[in-house]
């Protein structure tokens, strides 16, 4: 348990990425910025104009180390990946379970359980942190709407109907998100959840937030052998990675939505740090970015006890923990899949 899946991200244009050795290079105008070990990382997320050499493909591809590419402001292009590790036997009964109505339907309940329990805590805290700075009656309610659908998915409901729940459970959560930003009110304030583009800061941070951390966990599932494309919750389509959408939900409150009320209510960014574009798109400046994700890496070194494994781990861990979980729950090891719950 002791990788991190650190990731290296690569911001500044015109960057050039080379391999020397056993180590990964990074170049600015010939000029050498940075030298990392390839075993010290799990992963590469290149924004923008930034290139990488074949050799330095092959490299990482041979030493399970993945290499994403986004544009300059955080939409996913594609991604560079070694060989799939793993059994095959265990992708295999993967896609049995995916095609299987009732085993989807586990899955996606506990995946759900994992979110909307997680969602719950984030309430929580903010009444308990800051009850005299929100509106608290909006937001206990809302907690006591998010614990009867918890208790809806305790019962065997079919796909379909948890969809539905998770919706209308997201619905109450965002709802009252607003009332958690308790700083700088006057430049970021949340009506709804919104993408492709954000059309407010909030939302500009949230999706950004978000497309680091399905990165990570796309590097984790593929790292114990699963294909990070075949969901039970999000079903198949072309190119969207379903699995790793599915074990985001759990890690969404707990680490992007925290991460983004930090940041605000820290007044760690401020206002200036985004752009509205003529569309209505609104995207963060290159510093926001760059101080968006120090704290994304800063905040996967911070430890917590696993709830399921009662062990000190650090965040950063978390994802692969997960996924180890959810491979020996498909290989018959477990009998349900044990997700993520903050405490």
């Amino acid at each position: 348990m002791k990788k991190h899946l650190n990731t290296l991200f690569v911001t500044t244009q015109g960057a050039y990425l080379a391999k020397e050795g056993e180590t990964i290079v990074v170049k600015v105008e010939k000029e050498v910025r940075l030298r990392l070990p390839v075993h010290t990382i799990g992963g590469i997320v290149c924004f923008g104009n930034v290139a990488c050499s074949p050799f330095l493909m092959g490299f990482c591809a041979e030493n399970g180390v993945g290499i994403s590419f986004l544009t300059e402001h955080g939409r996913f292009l594609a991604r560079v990946q070694g060989p799939v590790s793993g059994n095959v036997l265990l992708r295999r009964e993967q896609y049995r379970q995916a095609d299987d109505p009732q085993a989807s339907a586990d899955m996606a309940r506990a995946v759900l359980t994992g979110k909307i329990a997680n969602s719950r805590t984030v309430l929580q805290r903010a009444l308990r942190d800051h009850a005299e700075k929100l509106a608290a009656d909006q937001v206990g309610f809302a907690v006591k709407r998010l614990s009867n659908y918890l208790g809806l998915l305790n019962q065997d409901q079919p796909l379909d109907v948890l969809r539905g729940c998770e919706g209308d459970a997201a619905h109450i959560y965002f709802s009252v998100f607003d009332h958690l930003i308790v700083a700088q009110k006057d430049t970021f304030s949340f009506q709804e959840r919104n993408r492709r583009p954000p059309l407010d800061n909030v939302n500009a941070l949230l999706s950004f937030i978000y497309t680091l951390l399905v990165h990570d966990i796309r590097s984790a599932l593929e790292t114990v052998g699963l294909d990070p494309a075949v969901g039970f919750l999000h079903r198949d389509r072309p190119g969207r990675p379903g699995l790793a959408l599915d074990m985001m939900e759990e890690f969404r409150p707990f680490l992007a939505d925290r991460l983004t009320l930090s940041l605000i209510n820290l007044r760690q960014v401020q206002g200036k740090g985004f752009d509205k574009t003529d569309s209505g798109a609104v995207l963060m400046t290159d510093d926001t970015r760059k101080m968006v994700l120090v704290a994304y890496q800063e905040r996967k070194q911070e430890e917590i006890v696993h709830p399921f494994l009662d062990e000190k781990v650090t965040i950063g861990t978390l994802f692969h923990i997960q996924a180890l979980l959810m491979a020996r729950h498909l290989r018959g090891d477990l009998d349900g899949y044990p997700p993520f719950i903050w405490k």
